[in-house]
């Protein structure tokens, strides 16, 4: 696999919620594709969301919701990946795994277990999310609209916060 070769990250805008959304209907047609509103919705929510471009054309996009640790709680803060996605031509190359790493970026300065769910099916990104640290947790049933199976798999908190993986 090389290294995503002139692909830039940088924050994903509002502006970039309908070429989200094409990418989506591509990626992603039987399962409930999110819409250009579900993406302005998530920005406008504060939840950070990074966007791959090539040559200033968007080709992946990833975001993550946290949930900072309960003042005075020994419980961990939670992060969880809500979406991840690259152009099937910039796929293998390394693009998703550099957005997710901007996203587990996010979740390690604040110590946070990091969930996601992922069709069970979808084996490269299964292995994506495995040689990243995360492990199947669970199973759920007819997750997507098509029916598909999604495992949640959970990624352990960093050491302390400030700690790289």
């Amino acid at each position: 696999m090389s290294d995503a070769p002139g692909i830039v990250l940088d924050a994903l805008t509002p502006d970039d919620a309908a070429d989200c959304a094409r990418l989506e209907a591509l990626l992603f047609p039987g399962d409930d594709p999110w819409s250009a509103a579900a993406f302005r919705a998530e920005l406008h929510a504060g939840h950070p969301y990074y966007a791959a471009r090539s040559g200033g054309r968007l080709v992946g996009y990833a975001g993550v919701a946290l949930l900072p640790a309960p003042a005075f709680s020994r419980e961990p803060a939670e992060a969880e990946v809500h979406t991840i996605g690259v152009d099937p031509a910039y796929q293998g190359h390394g693009t998703g795994r550099r957005l997710l790493r901007a996203l587990l970026g996010r979740a390690d300065a604040i110590g946070a277990v990091t969930y996601l769910e992922v069709r069970t099916d979808n084996a490269p990104a299964v292995a994506l999310y495995r040689s990243e640290g995360f492990e199947v947790v669970g199973l759920r049933r007819r997750y997507y609209a098509s029916g598909a199976d999604a495992h949640t798999m959970r990624r352990a908190a960093p050491t302390h916060p400030s700690d790289p993986r």
